[in-house]
């Protein structure tokens, strides 16, 4: 039996010391990401001792984005986002794209082109899925008007970067003033006219790609898929109905990738969301629960593979500009959008915490950008710094937000007349009667 097992030894490696730091990471407590993301450090090549395969890695990350994108459409909740649109739609774009804009300022500054500082923006913009519920649900406010609004604003920002996804691809095939790209269905386009299609018709093409690729899912996908899953589910068997729901996942990634172009994660994310107006999508989500946090966790190793801990000497005020941004810089945007959104301080607060910190789609946005050459190492460096930082840090700002929050609501209170606040009582009228007869 051959010894040089390089899949087994990037999986057991990864999975041990993910268990390893995980725990001492939530002994203090601290999100268990973080401690995958150490242990992907560890094994990466950046420090000594045992290095997993660098190029069986990114393979199993590309797992994790399917099945955590998967997981994300499954806890897709329109009715949720609709309760809360009014305060969660404008105010997550408008965080987007502040927070973009500050990200592309840094990365102007440090000399990078306009595509990849726009790229780090967007994945300065966005939290993370995993550690925003984890902390709602540790302090009990999932359920509340301020856990909702934060919920669905967001819902609203994962909606944002799964359009990202499909935009930037197209946008890094036109960088630089070429409008060529690799795509064949362009080429063959360009071919039959006789002309190039120019930046609008590449995108033009991209998004009409993304657009039949919907309406298939909600034509076919929505009658075909749940019926595939109450099929396997009167079967009776439990091991078939998990690996339907996970053939499902991984099936519909692959082949809208294949068949329309989209992205992996486009088509885990449409699996789920059509899975989740089933009846038996809570089935589903408990079924292919195990296998989506295995692949979860080695996606968070992997990309601690990728990180640089020496970026953290070598460019201290780029780390420090950038989880500046993160932390404070989206906070306060946040905290000002919810305040003319005329919302309680309370809720302004929760948001802002909640979203002082970055993750998965932060990692994907960052890949994405280095792979298509637009965004250099050194920014994939500084956003997974970022990452880190702020996830270790955001507990503590949850704290110091509710002891910000007596002083701000006393601050922020706005006066109420008096007459309005305390409406007295009417005086009473006198009126004289005339004597009664005897």
């Amino acid at each position: 039996m051959p010894h040089d097992t390089p899949l087994i030894s990037t999986i057991v490696g990864g999975l041990v010391l993910a268990f390893i730091f995980g725990a001492l990471a939530h002994r203090l407590r601290l999100p268990p990401l973080v401690g995958y993301l150490f242990a992907g450090v560890l094994v990466g090549p950046h420090t000594p001792g045992f290095v997993a395969d660098q190029n069986l890695a990114p393979e199993l990350a590309e797992i994790g984005v399917i099945l955590l994108m998967f997981g994300v459409g499954l806890h897709f909740s329109l009715k949720d986002l609709l309760s809360v649109r009014g305060i969660a739609v404008p105010g997550a774009l408008a965080q987007i794209a502040l927070a973009t804009l500050m990200g592309w300022g840094l990365g102007s500054l440090m000399g990078w082109p306009i595509g990849g500082s726009l790229v780090f923006g967007l994945a300065l913009s966005v939290a993370s899925t995993v550690v925003l519920l984890k902390a709602l649900q540790e302090r009990r406010l999932v359920e509340t008007e301020r856990g909702k609004v934060a919920v669905g604003w967001l819902i609203v920002e994962d909606l944002a970067m799964v359009l990202a996804l499909v935009l930037i691809p197209a946008a890094a095939s036109i960088a630089d003033g070429k409008t060529s790209t690799n795509d064949p269905l362009a080429a063959l386009i360009s071919g039959w006219l006789g002309l190039d299609l120019g930046i609008g018709g590449i995108i033009g093409l991209t998004l009409l790609k993304v657009v039949t690729f919907v309406g298939v899912m909600l034509i076919v996908g929505r009658r075909v898929i749940p019926w595939i899953l109450h099929w396997i589910a009167h079967t009776g068997s439990r091991e078939l109905f998990r690996l339907g729901v996970l053939a499902i996942a991984l099936g519909v990634a692959m082949g809208s990738a294949k068949l329309f172009g989209v992205s992996l994660a486009l088509g885990a994310f449409f699996a789920g969301m059509i899975l989740a107006e089933s009846e038996l999508s809570h089935r589903a989500a408990q079924e292919s629960l195990p296998l989506r946090d295995a692949f979860a966790v080695l996606f968070f190793v992997s990309v601690g593979m990728l990180f640089d801990p020496g970026i953290i000497l070598r460019e201290p005020l780029p780390v420090l500009a950038t989880l500046f941004i993160i932390v404070v810089g989206k906070s306060v945007v946040a905290f000002a959008v919810v305040l003319l959104f005329r919302q309680g301080v309370g809720t302004a607060l929760t948001i802002s915490a909640s979203l002082a910190q970055i993750g998965e789609f932060s990692f994907i946005l960052a890949e994405l950008g280095v792979g298509l050459g637009l965004l250099p190492e050194a920014g994939r460096d500084l956003i997974l710094a970022g990452a880190i930082l702020s996830i270790i840090l955001n507990p503590a700002v949850f704290a110091g937000c509710e002891r910000l929050r007596p002083l701000l609501e006393a601050r922020l209170a706005r006066p109420v007349p008096q007459a309005a606040a305390t409406p007295s009582a009417p005086e009473p009228v006198k009126i004289d009667l005339p004597p009664q007869p005897n």
